[in-house]
């Protein structure tokens, strides 16, 4: 139970600290609308997400009201159509895209994840097909998201499915060009993807989940800078780095209840089980709502100085600590995410040089996510883009965590642009890639086997 304090604390957060729950998602399976009939297909899934989804906006909304919690983002996760599609052709993959698209925007939800593949061990012909289509896919929808699995510390990488998803963020950046690359933001290559992602672009809905779930996303960097803030302030001495560590936790705790009582409260009104708080601290653009303050907070001059890669350590399992205990149903993602773009302070940093590509690839070891929102130049070589998203890979493989890759090689740009892609996404100023050629590696392919601790079980 909150004491007296801790009430008026979390009053607090949601009057002037950002706090929100960032995104209630509710994930739909999609198996049993297959049909090796697409008409069949299509009626099948039109009907089933009306039928779950019609109510989720106005439910948010009347329960975020009740709460005086505002529900950023509603957002629908379903199953993976390369799976749901495998007999789909690649012009089928086109329209089962447009068909999803449709249902988001008759629902009046933000985003739909799904339309993605899980190959960390094979390409089957319709996820292939599926990953062919993303360009056109991507480019003529509003509301699609696309994940695609290339590894896992279970079954090594598939390099083969890297060198193909290099060429397709090339190929998407393309066909987004008038909207500086836009698709690629909401393209994401990941290893070791959980099942019950409820943020975009990663969410879907795992062949393990139920028919239909209620996932929610809790936020809150401001919240958790502030709280930093006023201990120090008020402690009147040097706190230590184990007492930071305590009010981060213990911020969390107060955040994912929050979180929890949403997404219960949504759940239980539209009769649907619920499933996970995933307790990321996702930033937005709006100062205040930054991640990278945090740093500075915390004695950094700003993110990617030197300590950086500690400090979000320190951040991000604390927060898991301070999650787990206010929740016993934690599950997608959970910790500290880095998007460049997305985080005016990160987006800074990185403008200025003083945080790098390489910092940010040493920084994801210790965070949720990985490479997530960076714009680099349009001329980047898609074996470049493929090597990056195979050291990535390689992190999540052998340390048994998440990793992914959201990269936006931006057409006809070159660093020091600035590529816009607006509302939470945000912009950010072209950084520099690595030089170096990858060509020759990335042509050998294959699969680069799971490391020996895989073998657990």
């Amino acid at each position: 139970m909150l004491t007296e304090r801790e009430v008026l604390s979390t009053i607090n957060m949601l009057r002037s600290e950002h706090l929100d729950v960032r995104t209630v998602t509710l994930g739909i399976n999609l198996f049993d609308c297959a049909s090796h009939d697409f008409d069949v297909f299509e009626v099948k899934v039109r009907s089933k997400i009306n039928r779950y989804a019609k109510r989720l906006v106005e439910t948010c909304d009347a329960v975020g009201d009740r709460y005086g919690i505002p529900v950023v983002n509603k957002r629908i996760a379903v199953s993976p159509i390369g799976t749901v599609g495998a007999g789909f052709t690649r012009e089928q993959m086109v329209r089962a895209c447009c068909i999803l698209d449709d249902c988001a925007k008759e629902v009046g939800v933000d985003f739909i994840g799904g339309f993605g593949a899980l190959v960390e061990k094979g390409i089957t012909p319709g996820e292939r097909n599926l990953i062919e289509s993303l360009p056109e896919s991507l480019s003529c929808t509003d509301r699609i998201c696309s994940s695609i699995n290339v590894g896992s510390t279970k079954s090594g990488i598939n390099m083969d499915a890297v060198s193909l998803m290099g060429r397709t963020i090339v190929d998407v950046a393309q066909a987004t060009a008038d909207r500086d690359g836009l698709g690629c933001a909401k393209l994401v290559v990941f290893c070791n993807i959980p099942q019950d992602v409820p943020f975009m672009a990663g969410a879907y809905l795992g062949v393990g989940e139920p028919d239909v779930v209620i996932d929610v996303g809790v936020s809150g960097p401001g919240v958790v800078n502030k709280a930093l803030q006023r201990a120090i302030n008020e402690a009147g001495r040097k706190l230590t780095l184990g007492e930071i560590a305590e009010v981060i936790k213990h911020t969390a705790y107060k955040v994912t209840r929050v979180g929890e009582i949403i997404g219960r409260g949504v759940a239980s009104r539209m009769n649907i089980p619920f499933g996970v708080a995933d307790l990321s601290l996702a930033p937005t653009p709006a100062v205040g709502d930054s991640v990278g303050e945090i740093f500075q907070t915390l004695g950094l001059s700003s993110i990617g100085a030197p300590g950086s890669t500690a400090v979000l350590a320190m951040l991000n399992d604390a927060v898991k600590k301070g999650g787990i205990f206010a929740s016993g149903n934690v599950g997608g993602l959970s910790g500290a995410f880095i998007p460049v773009s997305e985080d005016s302070s990160i987006e800074a940093a990185a403008r200025t040089g003083r945080l790098t590509l390489e910092k940010l690839e040493a920084m994801t070891c210790v965070c949720s996510v990985g490479l997530d929102m960076i714009a680099i130049p349009g001329d980047t070589p898609a074996e470049t883009i493929a090597a990056m998203i195979a050291d990535e890979s390689a992190i999540g493989m052998i340390n048994g965590k998440t990793t992914a890759v959201r990269v936006i090689p931006v057409p006809g740009k070159k660093v020091g642009d600035v590529a816009v892609f607006g509302g939470l996404l945000g912009e950010a100023s072209i950084i520099r890639v690595p030089v170096g050629d990858s060509s020759r590696f990335i042509d050998f392919g294959g699969r680069i086997p799971a490391p020996i601790h895989s073998l657990r079980n």
